[in-house]
């Protein structure tokens, strides 16, 4: 794993960001932190990269606890978060003139490709960027020196869908040389682009699992039935979002097996008419395990 989270926590007074904060990020993935505002996935980031320190528990970063990172290993991390300030009277290229000799592995022939494929100019000043053409800077900050470890907190956040498009195709084009780590409040900006999942809520992960398996074990189902199903059934807990109109009962099978699906509703219903099965968006997966997470989590 290329970064962890063992129990960790994090108080600010009598508030608690992080309750018992447990992650794996596995080497080589793009790994989204995905949850409301205020979940706790910019404090877990914070932590990982040793801006502040946790009250409890502690987290790993290329081997190392986070809390003993040295120039060594920041110099193998890059780091873009919405938030990031950079020096306004400076020029694009007088910048990058500043950066390149901290990072020993920087790459300037990937500097020009990533000038010419996010239109930077080298001569405007930081100062006068609009805030999509600022994002694209710390994105050309953060990937010429080939980083181990890519962190992008919220890094889509109020931009246009084609300067988001234009951010996500350079990172596609680093996809597999290195590990993202990408919190984000919205997964529709980033379905298309990661291959891990962690669903954060009131500083706790409720879920992660890997998108391909995520993916395989979920259908909707919609089965037709000769008459309207009876609310005694009970049904088993792996069916979620439960939806029954006339006849016709829905649901989002969690457990799917090709095999067993139709025995299982045989096992429960008469006259069956037809069984509907489709794959599942991985919008929907995650906003009915989300629901479903904080449901049981808020039960007595």
């Amino acid at each position: 794993m290329i970064a962890a989270f063992h129990e960790v926590y994090r108080r600010y007074g009598k508030h608690s960001a992080l309750k018992g904060l447990n992650l794996s990020v596995p080497e080589g993935s793009a790994f989204a932190l995905v949850g409301a505002n205020g979940a706790g996935k910019t404090t877990a980031i914070k932590i990982l990269l040793n801006l502040i320190a946790p009250t409890g528990g502690h987290a790993n970063v290329l081997g190392i606890d986070s809390r003993a990172l040295s120039p060594r290993e920041f110099a193998r991390i890059g780091y873009v978060s919405e938030n990031q300030s950079l020096p306004e009277r400076l020029t694009v290229g007088e910048y990058l003139n500043y950066l390149r000799p901290f990072y020993p592995t920087w790459d300037r022939d990937r500097e020009s490709q990533l000038l010419r494929q996010l239109r930077l100019p080298l001569d405007r000043k930081i100062g006068a960027l609009s805030h999509g053409m600022h994002m694209k800077m710390l994105l050309l900050c953060a990937l010429p020196f080939r980083p181990a470890l890519l962190v992008l907190d919220e890094p889509f956040s109020g931009l246009d869908p084609l300067v988001r498009d234009e951010l996500l195709e350079g990172l596609i084009e680093e996809a597999g040389s290195m590990t993202v780590l990408i919190s984000s409040h919205d997964l529709a900006e980033i379905e298309g682009f990661i291959t891990h999942l962690a669903f954060v809520d009131s500083g706790r992960v409720l879920f992660q699992e890997d998108i391909d398996d995520l993916s395989a074990r979920h259908r909707e189902v919609r089965v037709t039935l000769d008459r309207e199903p009876s609310s005694s059934v009970a049904l088993p807990d792996t069916w979620l979002d439960v939806r029954r109109s006339g006849s016709v009962l829905s649901f989002i099978d969690t457990q799917f097996t090709e095999a067993g699906l139709p025995h299982r509703i045989a096992a429960l219903f008469s006259g069956i008419r037809d069984i509907s099965i489709e794959p599942v968006s991985l919008r929907r997966t995650f906003t009915t395990l989300a629901r479903a997470t904080q449901t049981r989590a808020s039960s007595p």
